[in-house]
Order: C-alpha cells, then structure tokens, then sequence
C-alpha cells in the first residue's frame, strides 16, 4: 500500500509539474495550447468571450499545475515547512500574472486569435 502511495505522489508530481508555471517549455508547449483550445471551445458559442476563455484556461492550467504539484509533494514528504509553501505560492501566482499579460499581449496582436470568421 505504501509503495501505491508513493507511486501516486510521483505521478501528481509529474503531471503538476508539466501543468504548472514553473519551468520555460510548458507554457508554449502544454499550457497555452491548452489554454487556446479551451478558449476556441468557448469562442464557437460565445464568439466574444474567446479571450477571458483563453486567460481562464491558461489559469485553470496553472493552478491545476500547482495543486497537484503540492498534492504530491504532500504524499511523498508529508512534513512541509508552510513559510516555505507560503513563499513559493506567492512567486508561482506572479509568474502567472506575468505569463497572462504575455498571452493577453499575443492575442492582442493577432499573433493567437479566434479561428473561425465572423
């Protein structure tokens, strides 16, 4: 039983970590694929809401990235400093303000846009 244990916080932790905000490849390769694929699904309904769908997605990506991250590192190493914890959710919330104001910009320009004409 423990070592199911262990082996399902190894895989919160991986699957957290290619969802969250913390390493440079997964924004562009995960996340805002992610993040745009879920915004076009809201765009085909709601045309005007592409990009909050977008800016939401791309959150929602995050955060999922995070908490598991956390779920799993809880599973594997139960005794967590909380200042600690504390410090990295901080600096985690501020990369993703930073990486949204970057998508914001990118559909901004038309580099990301809606795929169907109106």
């Amino acid at each position: 039983m423990k070592g199911q244990r262990k082996l399902g916080g190894k895989i919160l932790l991986v699957v957290g970590a290619v969802l969250s905000p913390l390493s440079w490849w997964n924004d562009p390769v995960v996340n805002i694929p992610l993040a745009y694929g879920f915004g076009s699904v809201v765009g085909w309904i709601f045309p005007s809401l592409f990009m909050p769908a977008v800016i939401v997605g791309y959150w929602l990506t995050n955060w999922l990235g995070l908490v598991l991250m956390h779920k799993g590192a809880a599973v594997l190493k139960p005794e967590q400093d909380r200042t600690n914890v504390r410090n990295r959710r901080l600096r985690d919330a501020a990369v993703v303000v930073l990486y949204t104001i970057g998508l914001v910009v990118l559909i901004k320009l038309r580099i990301l846009r809606f795929p169907v004409s109106h």
